[in-house]
């Protein structure tokens, strides 16, 4: 079973605000290939992925047992971050990539008010949910945690 084939929730892959960790076909910048590989691997979720991505050298194990480079690994890490902030669900992460942050380096690199700005903007452009102030600064600097770890 996997998280297409199950109830979301039985296997962890629901993707919503304080649920369940993401699943990995959430995950925008991967290849549906590599995507068929992680599940083949026993990842179907985004924290199942960072658990396997802990270090440089399961990094390098994964990429290898997936025919991926390592590069390739570390952006999934990244937007598997990005999904798993707290307050973050899949509106959320739409709104972030349309913004230009598809990952929690990019977020982290942002200084605040430049990520505010370009958030909210992006949401009254794209017409899409203005995030709630509080949830906002708190995926900033839970970015800013997670980049400085």
């Amino acid at each position: 079973m996997n998280c297409s084939t199950a109830p979301r929730e039985a296997l962890g892959c629901g993707g919503g605000k304080g649920g369940a960790m993401p699943a990995i076909t959430q995950l925008t910048r991967i290849e549906p290939v590599h995507l068929a590989r992680l599940e083949a691997q026993g990842i179907f979720t985004t924290g199942l992925l960072l658990e396997r991505t802990e270090t440089p050298t399961r990094r390098q194990t994964l990429a290898d047992q997936t025919d991926a480079s390592t590069a390739d690994v570390a952006e999934w890490r990244d937007e598997s971050l990005l999904l798993n902030l707290a307050f973050f669900g899949p509106a959320e992460h739409e709104l972030l990539a349309q913004a230009g942050y598809g990952g929690v380096e990019a977020l982290a690199a942002a200084p605040w008010e430049q990520f505010q700005a370009v958030v909210m903007t992006t949401a009254e452009t794209f017409g899409l949910p203005l995030p709630d102030p509080l949830s906002l600064r708190s995926w900033w600097e839970q970015g800013q945690v997670l980049a400085d770890a």
